[in-house]
């Protein structure tokens, strides 16, 4: 296993298979929305895909219907917290310039021809990596974890920053919360 963070991460790795269908999710309902919001649908498919992981606390509606958050990383004193619209725009402009090339059959051909190498190149990094890290995550700081290492409770008594987890797992996260309360 490689490290892109050699400084590492106070959380573990997320479940690549929640991971991969939270995305596969996320990009069935941009197409959708692409399809049948007539000549709005790719920006509105491009706008979903941009700021998705900002909309719930870290969440796209994929990474809620499966389990999984995008946390900006704790550096030095500053607290880990939920990604926010400019962590998905730095994560996610690859994948919703996909969308806007749905628009326009001409750059199908740019999409296949660029868009196929980035996202097996991405889909490796996160299958590498140690801690599932993609180069959009190394853009924006962020990593991607399973939600309940990050507990609701913390996510909403923090609110916008949140404590980070002890690398001893979800377990710590909860005595963590029961003796902040």
């Amino acid at each position: 296993m490689r490290d892109a963070r050699p400084e590492g991460s106070p959380y573990p790795k997320a479940d690549l298979t929640l991971r991969g269908l939270a995305r596969a999710f996320d990009l069935a309902l941009a197409f959708a929305v692409a399809g049948l919001a007539g000549p709005a649908g790719p920006f509105l498919a491009f706008l979903y895909l941009m700021v998705a992981d900002g909309l719930l606390h870290g969440q796209s509606l994929g990474k809620r219907v499966f389990g999984v958050r995008t946390m900006v990383l704790p550096r030095g004193a500053t607290r880990g917290r939920p990604g926010g619209y400019r962590e998905s725009m730095l994560r996610n402009l690859p994948f919703a310039l996909v969308a806007l090339f749905y628009s326009v059959p001409v750059l199908w051909l740019v999409l296949f021809l660029a868009g196929v190498p980035i996202v097996a190149f991405e889909s490796w990094m996160v299958w590498s990596d140690r801690l599932g890290v993609r180069i959009g995550d190394i853009f924006a700081d962020t990593q991607v974890v399973d939600a309940k290492v990050v507990s609701r409770i913390e996510v909403t008594a923090a609110g916008p920053e949140l404590r980070t987890v002890a690398p001893h797992g979800p377990a710590a996260v909860h005595r963590g919360a029961r003796a902040a309360a």
